[in-house]
């Protein structure tokens, strides 16, 4: 029979999440992005091979997404966003995690923390890119799946700028002015 166990993480918790975040960043600022995406992916990997949590297969979801807004052509980050995905995606790449991967149960208990406390600083920019999908998505649907005319496409081009328009600026706006649950520290 599960077992369900539920726990709070207080400010000096979280002040320890952002030393070993800032410490990752520190560590992996002179790998290359692709690598960064890797080890992203291979954390993906591992955690999708192993028996684990449902608790941390949801948050494995949150990571695709933002490996996805990385690799993604059609979206096509800016450099100051790209960055700042890359920077929520450093942790992923240090070889020493803070609870070992292969310890049964709680290995991966870590990343999901680390991935709840990033996505949540990022939810602007992984809302625009939801969104983004959904029109893509949409378009494709109109087009029965062919490659869409010039007019289809400066449509999802325009959909697009207006998307990274807006979650630049609900950022500057601050915390929860999408109307979320909002965040009480920064990682960036």
């Amino acid at each position: 029979m599960p077992m369900k166990i539920t726990f709070e993480l207080s400010d000096s918790d979280l002040d320890h999440f952002r030393e070993v975040m800032v410490r990752s960043r520190e560590a992996s600022a002179h790998l290359p992005e692709s690598e960064i995406i890797d080890n992203a992916r291979k954390l993906l990997y591992e955690v999708w091979h192993s028996e684990t949590s449902d608790f941390i297969r949801e948050r494995m979801h949150r990571l695709e997404t933002m490996i996805g807004m990385l690799v993604d052509e059609g979206w096509a980050l800016e450099e100051e966003d790209r960055s700042r995905a890359l920077l929520a995606l450093s942790y992923f790449s240090e070889p020493e995690d803070l609870i070992p991967d292969n310890i049964p149960g709680l290995g991966f208990l870590d990343d999901a923390i680390m991935i709840d406390m990033v996505t949540e600083e990022m939810e602007h920019e992984i809302h625009a890119y939801r969104d983004f999908c959904v029109f893509r998505a949409a378009e494709a649907s109109q087009s029965g799946g062919a490659p869409p005319g010039a007019e289809r496409s400066a449509w999802l081009e325009e959909r697009r700028r207006q998307l990274h328009s807006r979650m630049r600026r609900r950022r500057r706006r601050g915390p929860g002015s999408s109307g979320g649950k909002g965040s009480s520290f920064s990682l960036f």
